[in-house]
């Protein structure tokens, strides 16, 4: 008898290794394990990137995912990793310096392999909840650690308060994120009668935004958020519920601006590093960014077709460098803090083509309905206004962002067109 159950159990194991529902299973776990890690790690988002593609393999219908990659929305951050690739034969850069900067553009191949999984897949919900839930215990250890510096990994001399784990920057691109992605449920939820849970989703959205006015926040946070908002509310609101909310959006910035030194202190010093920089040519965050958006016009008008090639930024920076240590014009860097500029520089108005053909591409995708379709829409047009100030596509945590929401959005948007149009040919 224990013979035959040992067999029986060894032949529902090879079943179950050999189905493709249970290998789905184990990516969705491993897609779910990745996006809890993101606001808390860099080396478990790449473990757990790694082995969620392995594990794709056993069931990848090899004919299917093929066609799945005809899709533009596919091939094009396809062809921007190529482009990298290619970009390392024309570049003056040391070999090693040309493929390290292909690497910030691999993660790009994961976006047509998470649209051909959750197009199948029935936990993108799931993934979504595990990103807000994650969150949301990065911002109560953020409230801990504002009281208690001394528990935040980082702490001592340059530490800023409020941070646990790595940066203001990515904190507060989460928690905008989040703020702001959590409106649609509110809104619908509130609709459909579901009272308690719409404010609890307003309590937990509403935390994530005195989080950032009293704790910490990013200027580009600072910037974009507004225009996020805005968004929503000219896609989901009638025009007197926006000048509703706008009138008390305006009248809460007013009282926060009032209450939070922090949030005073954030504001005030865009004017203040304007100035030193105009004035005395001072390193500051704003004069910084103003002096390497200059030279890398410049260096974008040398090379306009094809660009510099791949990893050739810092090397144009140090040919250009001029003057004392303390001033911005002698600042070297490899990435100018703007998404377009940083591909111009490297591969010209080709590479500004792709750019902005993929972000068009992905916005273009998320015009309809539902959660998946606002948050695969806030995801693109956070990333296109904060790589304004940033190179967020190239950057790790802010590029992870924009792969896993665009990629599992798209993947349950591109389902439901397929359910809608079965559904419409049966009915026809």
């Amino acid at each position: 008898m224990t013979a035959i159950a040992g067999n029986a159990t060894l032949a529902t194991l090879v079943r179950l290794w050999r189905g493709p529902a249970a290998w789905m299973t184990t990516v969705d776990v491993f897609a779910i394990l990745l996006v809890l890690s993101l606001p808390w790690s860099t080396s478990l988002v790449a473990i757990f990137a790694v082995v969620m593609l392995a594990a794709m393999v056993p069931y990848l219908d090899v004919e299917a995912f093929l066609r799945s990659l005809r899709r533009p929305i596919a091939w094009v951050p396809i062809a921007f990793f190529l482009l990298a690739l290619v970009g390392t034969l024309w570049s003056d850069a040391p070999w090693g310096v040309r493929l390290y900067a292909v690497f910030p553009t691999a993660k790009l191949l994961v976006l047509p392999v998470l649209f051909y999984h959750f197009e199948r897949s029935e936990r993108g919900r799931a993934v979504f909840l595990a990103f807000l839930v994650s969150c949301t215990l990065l911002m109560a250890m953020s409230w801990i650690v504002a009281f208690d510096p001394h528990l935040a990994l980082k702490s001592g001399p340059g530490a800023t308060p409020g941070i646990f784990v790595k940066n203001y920057i990515d904190q507060s691109q989460e928690f905008a994120l989040c703020a702001v992605a959590l409106t649609y449920p509110i809104i619908t939820s509130w609709r459909a009668q579901k009272r308690r849970l719409a404010l609890l989703l307003a309590a937990i959205a509403l935390s994530f935004v005195v989080n950032m006015a009293f704790v910490t926040v990013s200027r580009t946070a600072l910037v974009t958020m507004p225009v996020t908002l805005a968004v929503f509310g000219l896609l989901h609101l009638t025009w007197r519920t926006n000048v509703v909310i706008f009138v008390a959006v305006s009248l809460a910035g007013l009282a926060a601006w009032a209450a939070s030194p922090q949030l005073q202190w954030k504001v005030t010093t865009f004017k203040r590093d304007y100035q030193l920089y105009m004035e005395q040519g001072t390193s500051t965050s704003i004069g910084e960014r103003l002096e390497y958006w200059r030279k890398s016009l410049r260096f974008f008008a040398e090379a306009p077709a094809i660009g510099h090639g791949t990893g050739s930024t810092r090397g144009l920076f140090q040919q250009a460098a001029t003057g004392p240590a303390d001033l911005a014009a002698a600042k070297v860097i490899g990435n100018p803090h703007n998404q377009t500029l940083n591909v111009a520089v490297q591969w010209g108005l080709l590479g500004i083509i792709v750019l902005y053909a993929m972000w068009l591409l992905h916005l273009l995708l998320f015009r309809g309905e539902g959660l998946a379709n606002w948050i695969g829409l806030l995801v693109v047009v956070q990333n296109i206004f904060t790589s304004l100030f940033n190179s967020h596509i190239f950057d790790f945590h802010e590029g992870w962002m924009y792969v896993l929401g665009v990629g599992v959005a798209a993947g349950m948007v591109l389902k439901q067109r397929l359910a809608g149009g079965v559904a419409g040919g049966m009915s026809s």
